[in-house]
C-alpha cells in the first residue's frame, strides 16, 4: 500500500500544504497557515517535482505544471479540473465558456461549484476562471490570492 506524503511550502501567498499519494499530487491546500506545520516528510518524487515547479512558477520562470495530479472527485468535477489545466498561463476563461467547452452550456453554476472544490489550487489553475463580465468572482483561496495569481501571470485585473 502506498502511503501519502506531505510537505509545507512557503509561498508568496502564505504556507501551502502539498499532499502526494506517491504517484500523483492529490492536494494543495492554501489554508495551511491554520494547520500544524509538517515537521518532516519522507522522500517523495512527486512532492519534489511539485516544489521545483512551484519554485519556478513563483520566480516567474515557469508557466506550466507537469507534476502528475489525481484529485478525488466526481466524474463531472474531474472533467472540469482537466479543462482548467487547458487554460494557458496568463489567460482567463469564463464559467459559461468552460461549461460550453464541456458540452454543458447551461451548467455554468455546476462548473463554478466544481471549480470551488478543486483540491489542487494553483497547479490546477482554478484562479483563471472569471465571471462572464470579466470580474473576479469567488475563489476558495480568497479573492486577494486570486488577484495576486492573475497579476503574477500578467493578467490585468482591478
Amino acid at each position: 500500500m502506498i502511503q501519502s506524503a506531505q510537505c509545507d511550502y512557503d509561498s508568496p501567498l502564505g504556507r501551502l500544504r502539498l499532499v502526494s499519494n506517491g504517484r500523483a499530487l492529490i492536494e494543495l491546500r492554501m489554508d495551511a497557515e491554520g494547520l500544524p506545520p509538517v515537521a518532516t516528510r519522507r522522500s517523495d518524487a512527486v512532492l519534489d517535482q511539485a516544489v521545483q515547479q512551484l519554485d519556478a512558477y513563483f520566480a516567474g520562470v515557469g508557466e506550466g505544471f507537469t507534476v502528475p495530479v489525481a484529485a478525488p472527485g466526481t466524474d463531472f468535477q474531474r472533467r472540469v479540473w482537466t479543462a482548467l489545466q487547458q487554460i494557458d498561463y496568463g489567460q482567463t476563461c469564463s464559467y459559461g465558456r468552460l461549461a460550453a467547452q464541456l458540452g454543458r452550456p447551461t451548467a455554468s453554476r455546476a462548473v463554478g461549484m466544481a471549480n470551488g472544490r478543486n483540491p489542487i489550487a494553483i497547479i490546477v489553475p482554478c484562479h483563471r476562471v472569471i465571471g462572464a463580465d470579466g470580474r473576479l468572482t469567488g475563489y476558495a483561496g480568497g479573492l486577494d490570492r486570486k488577484r495576486w495569481l492573475l497579476r503574477h501571470e500578467g493578467v490585468p485585473v482591478a
